[in-house]
C-alpha cells in the first residue's frame, strides 16, 4: 500500500537530514538535553543485547508517560518472566527516573530519533513482538517499519494536545494510515476518544495507565497498635519530603494552634537524622522512628522504608511532598486517594500534571504555596467533615479510574505472544 504524500515527504526529509543527527544530539548534550555516553542510543545503535525469547518495547516520551508504564512493568515481570521487557524513553529525566524504579529483568534504552536509518537499526536489534506506546507518541518511521515487520502494536492512555490534534486534521490521510496501524487503542478519556476517532483510529475503550495500582499495604497488626499508642490527636503527614522542605513545613506546623501530631516521612530515609536536628529547636518534643519505634512524640520523623501505607490510613490530612520546592516535580497523590486521606499539595507538581488536574476536577485536592502552607493547613484541620468529604470524592475517582486501567493493562496483556509449551 502506497504512503500519503504527507508521509512519503516525512520519510524522504528524514532521510536526507540523517546525516546531520550526530552533530545535533552533540549540540543537545551540550545544553544537557541529552546524555552524551548514550547518543547511540538516540542514533539506532543499541547499547545493551536483546535477551533470548519473546520481547515487549514500551515507550514512554517523559517523566510522567514512563512513570505511568511502570505498572504494566511489573505486572508483565509477575506474570509472563518468559517475556523480556524493553522500555524507551526520549528525556535525561525520565532515563534517571527509570534507572531507578525499572524492575529486575527490564532494560531500558533511549528512544532513536525517527529517521528510517535509526528506526532500521533499533528494529534489527530489538525484534519486538509487542510494542506500546503511551500517550501520544506517533512516530512516522518507527510505527511504520514496526507494523511492516509483523509488530503488534498498541497506543495506551492516548490522547491528543489541542496543537497535535490541529496538525493531525490538517493531514488526514497521514493520521488514518498510523493510527489504522494499531490493534489496539485505548483513549484517556472520551474526549481524547472522539479525537481518535475523528482521524481514523479505532478505539477499543478507555484506559489511563497512570491509574491502575493497588492501594498501598500496611501491617493489619502494627496499624491497630499504632493507632492505639498514637491516640486520637489530629495526625498531620508530610509525605516524601526532601531538603528545602522538611523546614517549610515545620514553620507552617509551628503556626497552627491547636497543634496536630506532625509525622515527617522523607523521601530517602537516610536524611532521618538531619531532619530531627531541624526539628529540635521548634522546642517541642521530636523523635526518630527507626531509633524509637514506640515514640508518641509531637514530631515524629518516619526514617523507615515502605511504611507509607500505614501513615496515610492514620493521617488527618497529608501533605504530598516533593511539591514545595522546584526541581521535584511532585510525588503520587494517587497513593493517599486510594486510601481516603485528604491531600494537600505544593504547586511544583510537574511529573503528576494530569493526576491533579483530575483530582481537582472532582474537588478531591486541596493546593499551597510555602507562604500560606500554614494558614492552609490550619483551616483544613479546623474543618475535618469538609476536607473527608473532598477526600471520598478523590477516593471514588480514583477507585473507577483504577479499575479502568486494569481492565485495560488486561487487554494489552492479551496481546502477548502465547506462552511457550514447557
Amino acid at each position: 500500500m502506497s504512503l500519503p504524500l504527507s508521509l512519503t515527504l516525512y520519510r524522504a526529509a528524514t532521510t536526507a537530514l540523517e546525516p546531520l543527527a550526530p552533530l545535533l544530539l552533540e549540540r543537545r548534550a551540550k545544553a544537557g538535553k541529552e546524555d552524551r555516553a548514550r547518543l547511540n542510543e538516540r542514533l539506532g545503535r543499541p547499547t545493551k543485547p536483546r535477551p533470548a525469547g519473546p520481547l515487549v518495547w514500551l515507550h514512554g516520551a517523559s517523566v510522567g508517560e514512563s512513570l505511568s508504564i511502570l505498572p504494566l512493568v511489573e505486572r508483565l515481570r509477575a506474570e509472563r518472566p518468559d517475556v523480556a521487557v524493553l522500555v524507551t524513553s526520549g528525556t535525561v529525566t525520565s532515563a534517571e527516573l527509570l534507572a531507578r524504579r525499572l524492575p529486575a529483568g527490564a532494560v531500558h534504552q533511549y528512544l532513536p530519533v525517527d529517521t528510517p536509518g535509526g528506526a532500521r537499526r533499533f528494529l534489527d536489534h530489538w525484534r519486538p513482538d509487542l510494542a506500546v506506546f503511551v500517550e501520544s507518541e506517533l512516530w512516522p518511521n518507527l510505527l511504520l517499519a514496526a507494523k511492516a515487520r509483523g509488530v503488534t502494536l498498541a497506543l495506551v492512555s492516548a490522547k491528543l494536545s489541542d496543537k497535535s490534534y490541529k496538525r493531525w486534521q490538517a493531514r488526514p490521510f497521514a493520521a488514518g494510515r498510523l493510527l489504522g496501524g494499531f490493534d489496539l487503542i485505548l483513549a484517556q478519556d472520551g474526549r481524547a476518544a472522539e479525537r481518535l476517532t475523528s482521524l481514523g483510529g479505532m478505539v477499543g475503550g478507555e484506559a489511563d495507565l497512570k491509574f491502575g495500582a493497588a492501594p498501598l499495604p500496611a501491617d493489619k497488626t502494627v496499624l491497630a497498635d499504632l493507632r492505639a499508642r498514637l491516640g486520637d490527636r489530629p495526625l498531620l503527614l508530610a509525605a516524601s519530603t526532601h531538603p528545602g522542605e522538611d523546614e517549610i513545613v515545620l514553620a507552617a506546623w509551628r503556626a497552627l494552634s491547636p497543634r496536630p501530631r506532625l509525622v515527617i516521612a522523607p523521601r530517602h530515609v537516610e536524611r532521618g537524622p538531619a531532619i530531627l536536628e531541624i526539628a529540635r529547636p521548634t522546642g517541642a518534643s521530636a523523635a526518630l522512628l527507626s531509633a524509637e519505634p514506640e515514640a508518641t512524640a509531637d514530631i515524629i520523623v518516619a526514617d523507615t522504608l515502605g511504611e507509607l501505607g500505614l501513615w496515610y490510613r492514620l493521617a488527618d490530612l497529608a501533605l504530598v511532598a516533593g511539591s514545595l520546592v522546584p526541581g521535584i516535580g511532585g510525588h503520587n497523590p494517587l497513593e493517599p486517594a486510594r486510601l481516603d486521606c485528604p491531600i494537600v499539595s505544593g504547586p511544583h507538581v510537574e511529573n503528576w500534571l494530569t493526576a491533579y488536574a483530575d483530582l481537582r476536577a472532582v474537588d478531591g485536592a486541596a493546593f499551597a504555596d510555602a507562604p500560606v502552607l500554614g494558614e492552609r493547613l490550619g483551616r483544613m484541620l479546623a474543618e475535618p467533615e469538609i476536607v473527608k468529604l473532598r477526600a471520598t470524592r478523590a477516593q471514588a475517582f480514583v477507585t473507577g479510574r483504577d479499575a479502568e486501567a486494569r481492565a485495560g493493562l488486561d487487554r494489552i496483556l492479551a496481546l502477548l505472544p502465547t506462552r511457550a509449551a514447557p
